[in-house]
């Protein structure tokens, strides 16, 4: 209907406009009839012009090794009852075997005692950029764990505070212009969080940027790391993190993670962002809050809005979910193993805290020693089931390196996920059972149809236009082909 009356309006005014000009101008309306405009005299000549070509909106490079890669966050002090960088080192071979990729250091750095949360205080509260937490052992050490996850295949980020440092930072002293100052001349926590173990930083100042620059490249030149998780990105400027990424992979190419949800950290900045909306609607369809048609909004905004080669980081849970707002068991309930599947299966980088594969079921201490529980679960075999499923299906990789997801219409769409992601190589189709009862689904469309294989049982099915599959409460199901 729209269109009808915005062609009934372009036909009124083309009416007024003729009536208006009379048939003076006639032949100057034939003239530009058949005119053609330079563009199309250029491109009918063998020229494209280079203002018509499209340009891709991420322009950094990703590196080669992070295309099927998986997050895996260390806490180190929970890690084990030593929490120590050795102690990390040691568990490499079990990482290795799970199949993780890329593992990420919580804050290494030693820890504001001034004005400190808890007895250890937060990781998150940075007393010396260039230094090692002596609660996790010594530069040596560090060096040591990186250099072995090297030599294992996997690589190793750290978590970096650009945004604020703890009170007694050194800086505070040497360079008190770096900081944020309120109108009495105060420094200032960041607004609107209980954050008083810690001051904000002024990245108006160049001199600061630089210096914050500088620590970054330590790192990277000295240690090893092969990256960064930045804390609070978004409330640093983006222009300094535009010019941080240029300088880190002046020395070797970096994998970026912004603790962020904007695709503007796409273009020269980062690599992946979180999926924040992600999450909240797995959770809220988890628990009974939101339908399946919830998903709907995420997907094609992410497919619509967001850069295709832009890593959107999926997850169930992290530190800051752990700590603050639950276990998995606490906010998924029987639908966390769903929901650990989901994070793999569907378009996305995913995240593995430290202990899920366990069975992870206590929030950890944030600021005290709360060592997590090692055992065996279920859930190991799951993750390395769907970690060797991404690493093996190239459809499933990250960004422009992997397939879009399709929805496939199913008869019980408040209930059922189900979609398809295929690439020139191979592909899966995946059903998500998101309600608490035994659900009979078929399927519309052809989309879907083919021979397969299910990744966990084995199973050889065909889908055709009359195969319908049951799903127990919570099941998933994932079809290789």
């Amino acid at each position: 209907m729209r269109r009808n009356i915005k062609a009934i309006i372009l036909i009124c005014m083309a009416i007024s406009v003729s009536g208006l000009v009379g048939c003076n101008n006639a032949n100057q309306s034939q003239n530009h009839s058949t005119r053609k405009s330079p563009a199309i005299e250029q491109r009918e000549g063998g020229n494209v012009l280079d203002r018509y070509q499209p340009i891709p909106y991420v322009k950094l490079d990703h590196p080669e090794w992070s295309r099927n890669a998986v997050l895996y966050q260390i806490n180190i002090r929970q890690y084990s009852r030593e929490g120590t960088f050795a102690a990390v080192e040691r568990d490499l071979p079990r990482l290795q075997a799970l199949g993780v990729d890329i593992l990420w250091l919580m804050p290494i750095h030693p820890i504001g005692e001034e004005k400190r949360k808890g007895s250890l205080g937060s990781y998150y509260a940075v007393k010396d950029y260039y230094g090692v937490n002596p609660e996790f052992g010594n530069l040596a050490d560090l060096k040591s764990l990186v250099s072995a996850a090297h030599q294992r295949g996997m690589h190793v980020i750290l978590d970096w505070v650009a945004n604020h440092t703890a009170w007694d930072n050194s800086l505070v002293k040497e360079h008190p212009e770096w900081y944020v100052h309120d109108w009495k001349g105060d420094f200032r926590p960041t607004l609107w969080f209980d954050w008083s173990d810690i001051i904000d930083l002024d990245y108006t100042k160049p001199e600061l940027r630089e210096y914050m620059t500088g620590a970054m490249k330590y790192w990277v030149a000295e240690a090893g790391i092969d990256g960064f998780r930045c804390d609070v990105a978004g409330f640093v400027p983006l222009d300094f993190w535009e010019n941080v990424r240029a300088e880190l992979d002046a020395i070797k190419p970096v994998f970026m993670l912004a603790e962020y949800e904007g695709r503007d950290a796409h273009a020269r900045a980062f690599d992946a962002t979180y999926a924040w909306s992600f999450s909240n609607i797995l959770r809220s369809v988890a628990n009974g809050k939101a339908d399946v048609g919830a998903f709907s909004g995420y997907y094609s905004e992410n497919q619509g809005v967001w850069p295709n080669d832009a890593y959107r980081m999926t997850y169930t849970t992290n530190h800051d979910v752990n700590s603050w707002d639950g276990t998995d068991s606490e906010l998924y309930g029987a639908a966390k193993d769903i929901a650990s599947a989901l994070t793999f299966i569907s378009e996305g980088i995913p995240l593995i805290y430290n202990g899920q594969e366990a069975g992870l079921d206590k929030r950890l201490a944030f600021f005290e020693k709360d060592p997590i529980e090692w055992r065996k679960s279920p859930k190991a075999a799951l993750y390395k089931k769907l970690i060797e499923t991404k690493h093996n299906t190239k459809a499933l990789w990250n960004g422009a390196a992997g397939a879009r997801m399709i929805p496939v219409v199913n008869s019980a769409p408040k209930e059922v996920l189900s979609f398809v992601r295929f690439g020139s190589a191979d592909g899966i189709f995946a059903i998500f059972n998101f309600s608490p009862k035994t659900t009979t689904i078929s399927f519309s469309g052809i989309l879907h149809h083919g021979e397969y294989h299910e990744i966990f049982t084995g199973e050889a099915i065909s889908f055709r236009d009359d195969t319908a599959l049951t799903l127990d409460p919570w099941a998933f199901k994932v079809y290789k082909k």
